[in-house]
C-alpha cells in the first residue's frame, strides 16, 4: 500500500508539473494562430492599399488602370526613363489603349523583324530596310488613327455634354459637381477623360489645370471652346447656363456638319491609300511573272535609286492627296 500510495503521488506531482507546460503550449499556438491571421490581413490590406496608389498614380497620368499583370515590365521601366518613353507614354494615354509603353514598343520590334523577313524571301534582300521603316510608320500611324478616333467620338459627345453641364448648373449645383455628375452619365470617352478630370479636382488640382490637362490630351476646336467658356465662367463667377445651352446648339451644327464633310470626302481619302497599294502591287505582280526580276533590278545601284525614288513619289502622292482632303470645319 505504502508503494502504490508513493507512485500514486509521483504520478499526481508529474501531471500537475506538466500542465504549466502544456497549458504554454497552448497559448503559443493560439498566440502563432492569431498573429498569423494578423499577418494576413495586414498582407491583404497593404496590398489593396498598393493597388489603390497604383490606380491613383495611372488615372493622373491617364493611363489604363486595369490592374492586370503587364508584360515587359523591365523594358517598361528602361522606357520611362527616357524622354522618347515619356512621350510615347502620353501618345497612348490620348488614344485609351490598354497598353503600355513597352508592350507598344515590344510589339512594334516584332512588327519590324517580322516584316523585315518577309520582305527579304518575298522580293529582294534590298526590301528588308524598306519594309521596317514602313512598320515603323504604319505602328505611330496606328496611334495617331486610334488617338484621332478617340477625338472623334468626344466631339460627338460634346453636346450631350454641354446639355448635362447646363441642366446641372441650372440646378445649382457646382462646376466641380456637375463635372462628376456627367463623368458618371456618359459614356467613354468623354466619362473616362471627365473621370479623370474629377479626380484631379478632388486632389486639389484647380478647374484650371483640370480642363486644360483634357484640352491638351484631345485636341480640337469644339473642346476648347467648351473648355474656355468654362473657365471663364469660373473666373468671372457668373451664370453659364446661357453660354451653355447657346453651345449645345452650335455644337449640334458642327457634328453635322463635319458627318456631312466626312462623308463627302471619303473617296479621297480612300484614292489616298490605294495610290500607294497598287505601287507594291505592281512589284508583287512584276515578280509574279518574271520570278527573280526585282531581285536582279535592285542588284544594281540604279535599281536600288529607282525603287527608292519611286517609294517616295507614292509617299508624297500619299501625303499631298490627304493634304488636300484634309478641311477643318
Amino acid at each position: 500500500m505504502t508503494g502504490w500510495a508513493l507512485t500514486t503521488a509521483a504520478g499526481g506531482l508529474d501531471t500537475a508539473s506538466m500542465n504549466p507546460l502544456v497549458q504554454l503550449t497552448i497559448g503559443a499556438t493560439l498566440l502563432c494562430a492569431v498573429l498569423a491571421v494578423a499577418g494576413v490581413r495586414t498582407f491583404a490590406a497593404g496590398r489593396a492599399q498598393r493597388q489603390a496608389v497604383v490606380d491613383r498614380l495611372a488615372d493622373e497620368h491617364g493611363l489604363p488602370a486595369t490592374g492586370k499583370r503587364r508584360r515587359f515590365p523591365s523594358v517598361d521601366r528602361a522606357l520611362r526613363g527616357t524622354r522618347f518613353g515619356r512621350r510615347l507614354e502620353l501618345r497612348l494615354a490620348a488614344t485609351g489603349l490598354d497598353v503600355t509603353p513597352g508592350e507598344f514598343f515590344v510589339g512594334m520590334l516584332v512588327a519590324v523583324v517580322a516584316l523585315w523577313l518577309v520582305a527579304h524571301a518575298v522580293l529582294a534582300p534590298f526590301f528588308g530596310p524598306i519594309a521596317a521603316l514602313v512598320a515603323v510608320w504604319a505602328a505611330f500611324a496606328f496611334l495617331n488613327w486610334q488617338r484621332q478616333k478617340r477625338i472623334e467620338k468626344f466631339i460627338n459627345q460634346l453636346p450631350e455634354l454641354s446639355r448635362i453641364l447646363a441642366n446641372a448648373t441650372q440646378a445649382g449645383l457646382a462646376l466641380r459637381t456637375a463635372l462628376g455628375m456627367a463623368a458618371e452619365e456618359l459614356e467613354a470617352p468623354a466619362g473616362e477623360e471627365l473621370a479623370k478630370v474629377a479626380a484631379k479636382l478632388a486632389v486639389g488640382h484647380s478647374i484650371d489645370e483640370a480642363l486644360g490637362e483634357l484640352a491638351e490630351r484631345l485636341p480640337s476646336r469644339e473642346l476648347v471652346v467648351l473648355v474656355t467658356t468654362l473657365v471663364l465662367s469660373n473666373r468671372a463667377g457668373g451664370t453659364v447656363v446661357g453660354s451653355l445651352r447657346n453651345l449645345t446648339t452650335t455644337l449640334e451644327e458642327r457634328k453635322e456638319t463635319r458627318r456631312e464633310v466626312r462623308t463627302q470626302l471619303s473617296q479621297v481619302t480612300v484614292t489616298a491609300y490605294v495610290v500607294p497599294l497598287l505601287g507594291v502591287g505592281t512589284l508583287l505582280l512584276m515578280n509574279r511573272i518574271a520570278p527573280g526580276a526585282i531581285d536582279r533590278m535592285t542588284s544594281s545601284f540604279l535599281g536600288q535609286l529607282a525603287v527608292v525614288v519611286a517609294f517616295v513619289l507614292y509617299g508624297l502622292g500619299f501625303f499631298f492627296i490627304r493634304r488636300l482632303s484634309k478641311i477643318d470645319v
